[in-house]
């Protein structure tokens, strides 16, 4: 038997240290360190378990083999972030808050994969079988013959799985509830999170089943437990949104079959989730477009174009020290806009409050949404409303200049169809132009700041 040792192990970060500490020497995390009693190690499993190694069938770097099978699971928005489907032999792992819908989006996807033939493994280790069942009621789901189970112990799962016709799907909800006897530490620790993921991930690709691992998130918002997760896996989707919108989006920050920051949008309904095939009509339904402070983005999340609406409202401060207050967007770099804006373009706007959002509840992370802040900012700053049928995206330099952004054809199509007349952007090339649109080019953000500030432009129209 295989002698156990004690060790502490960071619960953020993964990282293994021989004596406690209040803070994590390598991702600073503080009171996440546990003790963890294993054996020979890390997750590692008995001496007795080891064996000698055999030689291995190489292949030839240039040999021709067909792409991988995917499942498609009928669900386009789902089927748009994972690359076409779900990739057989894949591992994926999902997280998102608690309560903002991964587990009714997969029980979803199981049920359309189940009534089209697949055979679907639903693996609950947080619910009895009654509760997904009476989930699965209230989605209107019973009728798909999906196979259920309730169950933390993983050789018991493998066993389960592994007896009779491999399953097409097998989703785990959620890694953070099981447990194995390969190590012996507690479940939920960073061992036995790795242990099982490890194992899961093994028997995926040893027979060709998909397996979709359900993982909590922690205040930061990151996937709970050590990072190498992330690392096993084939892809890694977070499922965003506010509890107070209706809205969620699905984004792939990790896809080995795919294209990486993809994103799929629904809406939260009494049905269940809905995928909403326009999203950007949608977020830009109830906006006011007589509004100061109101300007419309045109952004891309992959391969997807977006308008989206940047909210910004300029108050005089009655403190010392101004508040910052920004819901969708990298605060820092608002500081930065906050700073071209004082120091190149002389606006005096630093000593007031400064209130910035997101409509919908999305987070925008594009550089191109520089301009449309800086816009929305000086709009409300002076009160003028910006056009209702102009939509804003670039990239600000510190030197004030409005750098061009990638894929400019694009955002346009977007804004041409649904019906906005005019752009506000950098420099963009002759093929990127599009005829059913006006194109107003700034090479400066002076001249954009100008021209609001005056309400109108050249010819005595409204910018």
């Amino acid at each position: 038997m295989a002698k156990i040792k004690l060790s502490f192990v960071c619960q953020t970060c993964g990282a293994a240290t021989s004596k406690w500490a209040g803070r994590c020497e390598s991702c600073g995390a503080w009171n996440s360190i546990v003790e963890e009693a294993t054996g020979t190690g890390i997750g590692a499993g008995p001496r007795a378990a080891l064996s000698s190694g055999r030689p291995l069938t190489l292949s030839i770097l240039g040999s021709v083999s067909d792409p991988a099978a995917r499942i498609e699971t009928g669900i386009a928005e789902l089927d748009r972030v994972t690359g076409g489907g779900f990739v057989n032999g894949s591992a994926v792992l999902v997280g998102g808050d608690p309560g903002i819908g991964k587990s009714t989006l997969l029980l979803q996807a199981a049920a359309r994969l189940a009534l089209s033939g697949h055979k679907v493994v639903y693996v609950s280790g947080e619910e009895a079988i009654a509760q997904v069942q009476m989930r699965a009621q209230r989605l209107g789901l019973a009728a798909a013959p999906v196979l259920l189970a309730s169950e933390t112990h993983v050789e018991t799962i493998l066993a389960t799985l592994e007896h009779g016709e491999v399953p097409d799907l097998v989703v785990i909800d959620s890694i953070q509830t099981l447990w194995t006897e390969r190590v012996d530490s507690a479940p939920g620790t960073v061992t036995q999170v790795r242990t099982s993921a490890q194992a899961l991930t093994r028997f995926a690709k040893k027979t060709g089943a998909a397996v979709v691992l359900v993982g909590h998130v922690t205040k930061d918002g990151q996937i709970a437990g050590p990072r190498v997760v992330e690392h096993m896996v084939d892809a890694v989707l977070y499922f965003e949104g506010d509890t107070s919108h209706m809205f969620r989006v699905l984004r792939g920050v990790k896809n080995r079959y795919g294209a990486t920051d993809e994103i799929g949008v629904f809406e939260m309904t009494e049905a269940g989730l809905a995928e909403v095939a326009n999203p950007s009509a949608l977020f830009l339904d109830e906006r006011d477009t007589k509004a100061a402070g109101s300007a419309v983005f045109a952004g891309l999340e992959g391969t997807r174009p977006l308008l989206i609406e940047i909210q910004a409202l300029v108050a005089p401060s009655p403190l010392g020290t101004p508040r910052r207050a920004v819901v969708g967007w990298d605060s820092a770099r608002l500081s930065m806009i906050l700073a071209v804006l004082e120091t190149r373009c002389g606006v005096r706007i630093g000593a007031n409050d400064i209130y910035l959002n997101v409509a919908g509840g999305l987070k925008v992370s594009e550089p191109a949404a520089d301009l449309a802040v800086a816009a929305a900012l000086i709009s409300s700053l002076t009160n003028t409303p910006l056009p209702a049928d102009a939509v804003f995206f670039g990239e600000v330099s510190l030197s004030g200049g409005v750098r061009p952004v990638a894929h400019a054809a694009l955002r346009l199509r977007e804004a041409a169809k649904l019906g906005f007349n005019r752009a506000c952007c950098g420099k963009i090339g002759a093929t990127d132009r599009n005829g059913a649109i006006a194109i107003d080019e700034f090479s400066h953000l002076p001249d954009l700041i100008a021209r609001i500030a005056a309400g109108g432009d050249a010819d005595g129209q409204q910018v």
